[in-house]
Parts: C-alpha cells; sequence; structure tokens
C-alpha cells in the first residue's frame, strides 16, 4: 500500500476517533473533535498531492479516497443533528446529493467516462467543511460578536450542494441517456 493510500486510510480511521472524542464527557470534547476533524480533512488535500506528484494513483486510492470523504462529511452532518446544530432535512440534501452524485460517477465509470470535480463541486466541499468546524465550535469566535456564521455558512454550504449536484447532472445527463427516445 503506498503512502497517499495510508494517508486516506488514516482518515477513515479518525472518524470512530471524532466521534467518540466529539461524544465524550472530557472538557473542551467539541474543540478537539473539530480539529480531529480538521486534521482529517486537510489529509485529503495531502493525499491527493501525494497520489498526483508522485504517480501513486491507483484504483483502491480512487475508490477509498471519495468514501472516506463522505464518510467523514457524513458522520459530522449525522452527529450534529443529534447534538441540535443542525436541521435534519439540510443534512438529507446535503447526503442525497452525494449518493445521487457518486450514483451517476459509477455509471460514467462502467461506461469508461471520468467525472472531474467541478468548480463548483470544490466550493461545496469547502463551504461544507467550514460550516462544519463552525457548528463545532459552536461558532466561536463569531458568537462572540453575535454573527451567526455558522448558520450563514451551512445555507450557503446548501446552497452549493444544490447548484454543484444540479450542475453535475445536467453536463453529465448523457451518461444517464436523458435524451435517448
Amino acid at each position: 500500500m503506498n503512502l497517499a493510500n495510508k494517508i486516506t486510510i488514516l482518515r477513515v480511521i479518525m472518524i470512530p476517533i471524532f466521534l467518540i472524542v466529539l461524544f465524550s464527557n472530557i472538557k473542551y470534547n467539541n474543540y478537539i473533535a473539530a480539529i480531529i476533524f480538521i486534521v482529517a480533512s486537510l489529509t485529503d488535500s495531502l493525499d491527493g498531492y501525494i497520489a498526483r506528484s508522485r504517480n501513486l494513483v491507483t484504483n483502491f486510492g480512487k475508490f477509498i479516497d471519495p468514501l472516506a470523504d463522505k464518510l467523514l462529511v457524513s458522520a459530522a452532518l449525522i452527529s450534529l443533528i443529534q447534538m441540535g446544530k443542525i436541521s435534519s432535512w439540510i443534512v438529507i440534501i446535503i447526503i442525497a446529493r452525494e449518493f445521487t452524485i457518486t450514483g451517476l460517477r459509477t455509471i460514467a465509470a462502467s461506461e469508461g467516462i471520468t467525472i472531474a470535480a467541478s468548480p463548483l463541486g470544490k466550493i461545496k466541499t469547502i463551504t461544507q467543511l467550514i460550516a462544519i468546524i463552525a457548528l463545532l465550535l459552536d461558532n466561536f469566535p463569531f458568537r462572540l460578536i453575535g454573527f451567526p456564521f455558522d448558520k450563514i455558512m451551512i445555507y450557503l454550504s446548501l446552497l452549493f450542494t444544490i447548484l454543484s449536484g444540479v450542475d453535475y447532472l445536467f453536463k453529465n445527463k448523457h451518461v444517464l441517456k436523458i435524451d435517448d427516445k
């Protein structure tokens, strides 16, 4: 197993650690969990950079990397529902989009088509990660000035989740053969 894939596996291993810390009774658990989430999120860029720069791209990496990302974000979002920090309908839309685009990519791959990450998809990911971190930190430091940064970011991430999902479907409708008669 190459270094990039080991880093991705580390991200998967960090998910239960994140959850254990988040739901523990230790002091500052949400802040420690936020740090774990940030580190896990940063490993995504690191493993991708290493895989591309060292020509270590593998089928296993192509499979596990997006899965690790979706597991991390889904675990965080579902946990935030349980903590009462986010509405379930928002999480349902976000996860439904992930299933939909993953399905689209699977169909495309079966036909030898690669669907690359779009700029909107990258913005979606960044806004989701920022929103999750802000919610984990109880909107610190913005709560000190009464600015609802966490709420703004979650709705912004929801907007980019929907826009990027529609964009992927529209630009790749040929994969689904929607226009065939």
